[in-house]
């Protein structure tokens, strides 16, 4: 498991990596297959979950978008829901968060494509 400032990652902590680590690297590998089709990245290289928690009726995944106004952020967030269920295998919802997304979320070393890092 990447941990934050691990170099590779800026990713937030999420809550269940104390609570259910073993579930932690399949969600990762999981939510890496679902991609921003606008900037060709997926949502673990762009930062945007925020946070996991899982128990064992369910689990929730805090999901922020990089821009409010996101045409695809609709089926973003049901297709991070869905993934969340297959692999955890029981109910997830989604926290759409309002926080506002920045280059700083992304994985480290990819914004150099952009001309920011």
């Amino acid at each position: 498991m990447l941990e934050k400032g691990t170099p590779g990652t800026n990713r937030a902590k999420w809550e269940a990596e104390d609570t259910h680590p073993e579930l932690c690297d399949l969600l990762l590998k999981g939510f890496s297959e679902i991609n921003d089709p606008e900037l060709g990245l997926n949502i673990i290289q762009l930062g945007l979950i925020r946070n996991v928690k899982i128990d064992d009726e369910g689990a929730i995944v805090k999901m922020i978008l990089t821009t409010p106004f996101c045409p695809y952020g609709p089926a973003m967030l049901e297709s991070t829901r869905q993934k969340a269920e297959q692999v955890l295998e029981r109910p997830v919802g989604i926290d759409f968060g309002m926080d506002p997304w920045d280059f700083s979320m992304m994985e480290e070393g990819l914004g150099g494509d952009w001309g920011l890092f």
